[in-house]
Order: C-alpha cells, then structure tokens, then sequence
C-alpha cells in the first residue's frame, strides 16, 4: 500500500512538472560544399525551444524564429523556411549563388546565432539574441536582440508595453544617458559625436530585464557608429520600478 501511494506521488510531481514551460537547446549546422582553404563559409544556429505548454511555447518559438529569420536570411522566396535546419541551409545556398555569380568577391561568409534565457520571473521571460554575421567587407555585425514575452501566454511584450508613462521613464533615461557619457544638459543629444536620429534622445529597441536590473542596449549604429560601440545603460530595479508595468 505504501509503495502504491509513493508512486502516485510521484505521478503527481511528474505531471505537475510537465506542466511548467522549459527550455531545451537545440543547435544547427551547415557549411558550404565548395571547397576552402581557410574561412570555410558556415553557419550556427543554438537556441532555446519552448517546451511543454503547447500555446505559450508555439508563440515564444514562432517569435523567436521569425527574428532569427531576419537575420540570416537573404533569398527572396520565404515559403521554404519553415524550421531552422532549412534557414541554415538557405544561408549556405545564398553563399554559394553569390560565390558563383563573384567567384573572387566572396570569402568567409559567416553567422553564428546564440539565444538563451536571460531572465524569468512570474509575469516576464527575456529570451537574448546574441548574433554574428559577415557576409563581406571591412567586418561582421554583432549585435543583440531582446525579446520579451508575457510568461504566461507566450505573448510578445512590446517596449512600449513596458513603462505605465514612456514618456516620463524616458526623460529620466536621458538623464542618466547624459551623466554616463558626458554631454552637457542643454546640448543636443549628438553633440559629442553621437547618432540619435533627428538629434533627439530615444529609448534602444532593445531592452532587458536581468539579474542587476533594467538594461537600455544600443547595438552599434543605433546611437554612435561601429567605431564608437554599442552603448548600454542599466538600472536597478528599485530605482525604476514606478515606471514599469511588468517585474
């Protein structure tokens, strides 16, 4: 009897388990056939795949792929890349046609794609983008993407979802932006060589929740040139929380 009711109990942990969204990495692979000497075109695909709530995870996995997708992909007819051994293979083949067309031009194409989970808590999953690509000239890209999704509908957090006043938690961004970098108050935001559209400070297009705070990031040409790097700003909870919806 006792043994009977230790395997229910078991049953029970198990089932209540299954019904908690996790991850699971997944990684893809392909390199170019053509033969190489060095720089061998390819590329890496590593990502978390949702698991376990159907609903929730077939949103946050459709999102994730739909930005991965924009990153790497290059042809024209999108219908054949559905999953993502077929979106690695369509950036080996769009090597290869290009390698054809400019047999001299083309060398060491690359991508390298790593997501993981940045941050969870009971409202919020922050899954990060970190992704490299060199396609030709003077150097790659590297940049990150934040995507932030409801932790219980799998639905995508817009950054404008974020903040109860944008409006005010921007102001007091800028602030801070100024102090870190050194530009005077009254002086246009560019200034000191930045590249804020329309000279005026803006919120990055990505943001992150993590472990020491709210991070603003601004990937290189989104504030200040590749020369100059990306350019990050984070906050401890405590000192915006007024300003959020979600934590």
């Amino acid at each position: 009897m006792k043994n009977y009711l230790f395997i229910i109990f078991l049953c029970l942990i198990f089932t209540s388990c299954k019904k908690e969204l996790s991850f699971e990495n997944e990684t893809f692979e392909e390199k170019s056939t053509i033969p190489c000497a060095n720089d061998c075109p390819k590329i890496t695909i590593e990502v978390p795949i949702a698991k376990n709530i159907k609903v929730t995870s077939d949103s946050i996995n459709k999102k994730v792929f739909a930005v991965i997708k924009e990153i790497v992909f290059f042809e024209e007819d999108s219908v054949k890349v559905d999953d993502y051994k077929s979106l690695a293979k369509s950036f080996i083949v769009s090597y290869e046609e290009m390698h054809q067309k400019f047999p001299n031009d083309t060398f060491g194409w690359e991508a390298k794609i790593i997501g993981n989970v940045e941050f969870e808590s009971d409202q919020v999953l922050n899954l990060k983008i970190d992704h490299y690509t060199f396609t030709g000239g003077a150097h790659g890209y590297q940049g990150y993407r934040s995507l932030l999704f409801d932790k219980k509908t799998g639905k995508t957090i817009f950054n404008k979802q974020l903040f109860k006043n944008e409006k005010e938690f921007k102001a007091f961004a800028e602030k801070t932006f100024r102090s870190k970098y050194k530009i005077p108050e009254k002086a246009n935001i560019n200034a000191t060589g930045l590249m804020f559209e329309n000279d005026k400070f803006q919120l990055p297009q990505n943001i992150f929740y993590t472990s020491a705070g709210l991070l603003l990031y601004y990937n290189s040409y989104e504030a200040a040139s590749y020369a100059d790097g990306p350019k990050e700003l984070i906050f401890p909870y405590d000192e915006v929380q007024q300003y959020l919806n979600f934590r």
